[in-house]
């Protein structure tokens, strides 16, 4: 069964190991021990935890929409001419670019340091793994 360390699974779901900790403290996600008396999630268990996380940044919104990737983040850079622009974001530990038009990014009010959420709605997506 796959596990990872408390530093490890706040990367993958962009908190601090600070939170990892409070959220096995409030018995929110298990740990146990491993070999070495370091305390391990396992991976089950961490995917359900990043589902509720998910599932409560969803909860506040009141737009019902098809797609179901949806990543939380602040936006880090706009770089726009007069028809497009070109908005970066940080989603916890993934950076995401999108091209709109700079009409949209205005109507949007977005500007570097704004909240948003990015939506992809894709046919074709590509899951890597690392091999051990």
């Amino acid at each position: 069964m796959t596990h990872y360390r408390i530093g490890e699974a706040a990367e993958l779901l962009g908190v601090s190991d600070d939170t990892v900790r409070r959220w096995i403290a409030a018995g929110l996600v298990p740990a146990e021990e491993d070999a070495s008396g370091r305390q391990v999630i396992l991976g089950a268990d961490l995917a359900a935890r990043a589902q509720e996380v998910a599932n409560a940044a969803e909860d506040r919104t009141q737009v019902s929409r098809s797609a179901r990737n949806r990543f939380v983040g602040i936006v880090t850079g706009i770089l726009s001419d007069t028809v497009m622009s070109q908005v970066e974001m940080q989603c916890g530990p993934n950076r995401v670019v999108s091209l709109m038009s700079s009409e949209a990014v205005r109507d949007l009010g977005l500007e570097v340091g704004s909240r948003a959420v990015a939506v992809v709605k894709a046919t074709m997506v590509i899951v890597e793994t690392q091999q051990e």
